[in-house]
Parts: structure tokens; C-alpha cells; sequence
């Protein structure tokens, strides 16, 4: 489902140098697996999930997901394959203010096929604990909900691959865990792949497969030796 071989991203620095944040041999992610990526701050964790998802590139390497190679694909085709394709949950949840629960996941179709599925967009709200709540816009609703409301987006499209980016990092320790067995539950229902990046020691303890990203990024080792 998800593979990258020799994947190399670096950025400019003020002196006009380039500073590697990846630098990976071999990554990859079996179809159905779910996977959690821990590491410390500033490692890289965030960058692996833009350059997944082609909202950044590369410098160099191949990312292969669902068989399409990511790194080929034009800003365009790109933008569509990711809405098709990929599900997407952000720490800070990137919900359109002036929209209901319902109508940001509605919005997230739209990007996709271009039309809505009330009836998916509806069960999958009724699934996160929000049928009461469809018309609520984020600012009525709690931290908790938002991130339910952000699930449910994230997975309206059916994606085959759910990118999620601390997506308890913003949720009390209360409901840390509930979000992350709602989305792992529902993953698993409809067999999509996910890679889960969180702090937490406890979330990255609900995972089978732990996956540390200084062990198999080398822009990350070379980073924590120079500390050193």
C-alpha cells in the first residue's frame, strides 16, 4: 500500500545552506496495516506525512501509494488523487467555521467526486457519536467533538490510506484514547491502511506495530549525534 525508497527532503536555511530532514532507505506500510510513528520533536514526523501525501515533494526518491507513484503526478493530479485516495487528520482539525459538522464532511466529497453522499456522510457522523450534532458549526462544538467531526471527513472519501498527525494532541487525556480507538475501529471496518504520528507514549501503546523514526530516517540519527 505505502512504500518509499530512498527518499531525500531537505529546506534552505537563512545562510544559504540546505538542512536534510529525511533522508530514508526503505519505508513501508502492508495494505490494512495500521501503524503508529513516534519520534522526538523535530524529526521529521510531519514532513514524512506532507511528502506522503504529495503536499511537499521530495528532493529526490520514489513514493509509491496504492501503486501510484506519487512523485510523478502534476499539482493537479495530485490534488485529486489525494482527496480520492487518502484520508487526512490534522492535530488542529481544519474545520470551515462557517460550516455544520455535516457539511464539512459533505465538503470533503465534494473535493473528491465532486458530489455528496448524505446518507455516508450522515452514518459516518451517527459512528463518531455526533447524530445529534449535524447542524452544530465547530464553534459549538467541544475540542472532542471537533476531532470526531475531522475523523469522520478524513474517512468520507472511503480513502485507502488515513494519514493521521497527532490527532490527540489537542484532546484532553480523558478522550485520547477514545479517539484513537474510534479511528483505529473504523479503519479496520472498512480495511484502510493507517499511519498514526503521535507524542504519546500511551496511544503508541495501543499499536501492535511501533515504527521510531530517528531508527530508519538517517537525517534524524545524524541530527540527535550532533546534539552530542
Amino acid at each position: 500500500m505505502l512504500e518509499l525508497e530512498n527518499v531525500k527532503k531537505s529546506f534552505g536555511e537563512p545562510g544559504g545552506g540546505r538542512l536534510t530532514i529525511l533522508d530514508i532507505e526503505r519505508f513501508e506500510v502492508a495494505a490494512g496495516q495500521q501503524v503508529v510513528l513516534v519520534g522526538r520533536s523535530g524529526c521529521g514526523k510531519s514532513t514524512l506525512l506532507h511528502v506522503i501525501a504529495g503536499i511537499s515533494r521530495p528532493d529526490s526518491g520514489s513514493v509509491r501509494v496504492d501503486g501510484v507513484e506519487v512523485t510523478r503526478l502534476g499539482e493537479a493530479a495530485s490534488d485529486r488523487f489525494r482527496a480520492a485516495k487518502l484520508g487526512y487528520i490534522f492535530q488542529t482539525f481544519n474545520l470551515l467555521p462557517g460550516f455544520s459538522a455535516l457539511e464539512n464532511v459533505l465538503l470533503g466529497m465534494t473535493f473528491a467526486r465532486g458530489r455528496h453522499d448524505q446518507r455516508r456522510a450522515r452514518a459516518l457522523l451517527e459512528r463518531v457519536g455526533l447524530g445529534h450534532r449535524l447542524s452544530h458549526k465547530p464553534t459549538m462544538l467541544s475540542v472532542g467533538e471537533q476531532q470526531r467531526v475531522a475523523v469522520a471527513r478524513a474517512l468520507a472519501n472511503r480513502p485507502r490510506l488515513v494519514l493521521a498527525d497527532e490527532p490527540t494532541a489537542n484532546v484532553d487525556a480523558a478522550h485520547q484514547q477514545q479517539i484513537v480507538e474510534l479511528i483505529r475501529e473504523t479503519c479496520r471496518e472498512e480495511n484502510i491502511t493507517l499511519l498514526l504520528v503521535t507524542h504519546s507514549g500511551d496511544v503508541a501503546g495501543q499499536f501492535d506495530r511501533i515504527e521510531r523514526l530517528e531508527e530508519f530516517n538517517r537525517a534524524a540519527g545524524a541530527m540527535a549525534t550532533a546534539r552530542f
